[in-house]
This record gives C-alpha cells, structure tokens and sequence, in this order.
C-alpha cells in the first residue's frame, strides 16, 4: 500500500475517530441550539473555508472556538458527531456562542497552513463579532488531539494582525483569552522524552503528509519540529491552559502535556496552567464528553469571571 493510500485511510479513520469515538456515541441530551448556521470565513485555491456559527437560547456574550481536528484532518460530520454525541451541550447550556471551525485538511495541506486558518477564523469572527453578540475580547478555544495542537498554537501564538493589511480580517487579532483542550500534541521533537523525533516518522509516519516534504530528513525535520510546536512559543503573557490527558495514551503520550507544563512552570508563565491526569486512559475514552463540563467551568472562571 502507497503511504499516500495509508495516509488517507489514517485520515478517515481519525474523521471517524472525531465524529464518533471523542465527540460522543453515548445517548446524550440534546444541545439547546437556537441557530446553527454555516459561513465563509476565507478562501484557499478556490476552496471555501468555513465555520458553523451555533448559538444558545440564552447568549451570555461570550464565544468559544472548537477547532475540529484530528489527525490534521476536518470534516462537517465531527459537528454532527459533536452535537449529537453531547460535547457541545455544557457550553451551549451556560449561553456560549461555539464557533465549530473546519480547516484545509491532509494530505492537500500542511500543519503550517493549517494553522493559517484557524487564525483567521479568530480574525474574521472577531470582526464580525457584534453581528455574532460576542464580546471581542471574551473568546476560549477547545479542541481534542490535533484540535488539540490547534487550540494551543492560538494560546501561544495568537496576536495582533498587520494594521496595513488590505483585507480588513487580516488586520484583526487571533488572540485567544483562554484554552482547554484534550491530548495535544506540544512538541514534535520531544514525543515520548527529549530528541525523540515524531515529525511524521515513527508513531506519527501514518501522518506524514500533513508535515510534508519538511520531514524527509533529519535535518528538515529538527528545523519544522521547532516552528511547529507550540512548546516553543510559550510566552508569560499566554492566557490560562486547561490540559486534560490520559495517562495510557499511545498516541500522543502524557509527557506531551507534562513537558508543556514543566516548561509554562520554568519561563514563568502568569496565568494558571493545569493538567488534570486521566488514570488509565488512552487516546479517547467513553464518555468523554462529560470532562466538557469541566472546560466550561474553566471558561466560566477565565473568562466571566465566574466561580464553579
């Protein structure tokens, strides 16, 4: 089999994996939607980049980006999946706005242009936030594995656009005020413990060509490894982190959040940053969704101000 043809095939399986494993099979009670509606956020070589705008009964002002990932890889079904299986229900029942943002996936685009559009979803929601009745500076992002990586690449990453820019999105931030996320993958050249490389070799080569051509060499790869992986852009101003992770994942292992803790600890981060453990767990686990409750009471605290 081609690695093309394997890579494929790992992509749907991680679509399936979204929509049915991580966003919920289990009977839950359904999320109160008072609209649910599709828009354009960018275009990319003649391709629509699109966001689902899902809005409460009771908007409270606040908005969440839920970046729908897995493997690189974003489908419209992982809404579905999300919505029936109960992952969004705690946050739509305290009045958040989700924003369910789908990006170019792999194996047509890199990690690096994939990034590109999540920033501009923020971008382009921020400036069209009063028509969405969010706050501008009132934003939380989630997201589970490569949503995960996703989610905090804006944590850390996520700022100012240019103010001469022609398109009136790309003059908009893509700061995030707060982060939650499941098993994120934080640093590609320290996968299971420091120098081992995971930039689409060993347990991540099903996955290759999201790293694209940066990962045929050693060389290639210690440089994408670097650019890629938000351990390294953490910064003390970056806004307060939620990591729930399993400690039995054999995709992306625990040292993943760990390492990313160690390091928020060692360059002095000012806003809290917390993992909670999962004994047990691997990459995904029944009844996930419920641990959503715990992320919306993050954002409760983190962005309301509000106490659990």
């Amino acid at each position: 089999m081609s690695p093309l043809r394997r890579s494929r095939l790992s992509c749907g399986w991680m679509a399936v994996f979204l929509a049915l494993t991580v966003f919920g099979t289990a009977r839950a009670a359904d999320a109160p939607v008072a609209s649910r509606n599709e828009v354009i956020y960018g275009r990319k070589f003649g391709t629509a980049l699109t966001l689902d705008v899902i809005r409460p009964p009771q908007p409270n002002g606040y908005g969440i980006f839920f970046m729908v990932s897995g493997g690189f890889f974003s489908s419209h079904e992982a809404i579905d999946g999300a919505l029936k299986g109960g992952m969004l229900t705690p946050l739509l029942a305290r009045g958040y706005t989700v924003f369910a943002v789908v990006h170019g996936s792999q194996p047509r685009f890199v990690i690096p242009e994939i990034t590109e559009d999540v920033h501009r979803a923020v971008r382009f929601v921020r400036l069209h936030c009063s028509e969405y009745g969010v706050k501008s500076d009132g934003f939380g992002v989630f997201g589970a594995s490569a949503g995960g990586h996703l989610s905090l690449t804006l944590g850390t990453q996520g700022g100012p656009g240019k103010a001469d820019a022609k398109d009136p999105v790309d003059r908009e931030s893509s700061a995030i005020q707060a982060v939650a996320c499941f098993f994120p993958p934080t640093d590609f050249l320290a996968w299971r413990n420091p120098g081992d490389d995971a930039v689409g070799v060993g347990v991540l080569a099903g996955f290759k060509p999201a790293f694209g051509a940066r990962s045929d060499t050693a060389e290639s790869r210690a440089v994408f490894g670097r650019e890629i992986s938000p351990v390294n852009f953490i910064r003390p101003e970056m806004p307060p982190t939620l990591i729930i992770h399993g400690d039995a994942d054999k995709l992306v292992p625990i040292y993943q959040a760990e390492w990313f803790l160690k390091r928020c600890e060692e360059l002095g981060v000012k806003a809290p940053v917390k993992l909670i453990r999962r004994e047990g767990k691997d990459h995904g686990w029944p009844g996930l969704e419920k641990d959503i409750v715990i992320f919306a009471d993050w954002f409760d605290l983190h962005l309301r101000g509000v106490k659990p």
